[in-house]
């Protein structure tokens, strides 16, 4: 098992695995901007560990070919729906989305969100799999999906 999966800037994408995949749920924790740690994939699944700083958040979205779920591990949330409707969420706590369920969400406490996203394809992937509310392919790490510039704590993570 790797001693150090973690992701220094950004997004890191994990080895997909023929076999067994053992992982630790480690990440750095930031002071602003948001990382996305892949700890495990397979053709049609993935494990991911998410960890936005207080206060951060994305933009209203949705998956075309993918179910996922968020589990809580550390901090609070609060996830929109495209009416504005909300539900907070606190650590070990979480939901499912099915594909084409248009979301977004923000870190509610002061200490850095950490999320469990588990994601399994949902029908075939038709080009861009994340689409805006116009229904145009928007980037995870695109302004527009309110990315800054992360700021990472020195020796600092959640495990």
């Amino acid at each position: 098992m790797p001693d150090d999966v973690t992701a220094t800037r950004g997004f890191k994408r994990a080895e997909i695995a023929k076999d067994a995949a053992f992982f630790k749920l480690r990440a750095p924790l930031p002071d602003q901007g948001r990382m996305d740690t892949e700890v495990a994939r397979t053709e049609t699944f993935s494990a991911r560990v998410k960890v936005y700083a207080s206060g951060g958040e994305n933009t209203l979205h949705c998956h075309t070919s993918e179910d996922h779920l968020f589990v809580v591990l550390q901090g609070k949330v609060r996830f929109y729906d495209k009416d504005g409707g909300t539900v907070d969420l606190g650590k070990n706590e979480g939901v499912m989305r099915p594909a084409k369920t248009y979301y977004w969400f923000e870190a509610t406490s002061t200490e850095p969100l950490v999320m469990l996203r588990v994601g399994a394809r949902a029908g075939k992937p038709a080009g861009d799999d994340r689409l805006n509310i116009r229904g145009e392919p928007m980037a995870g790490d695109s302004e527009e999906n309110k990315s800054v510039p992360v700021i990472v704590r020195e020796n600092a993570f959640f495990e």
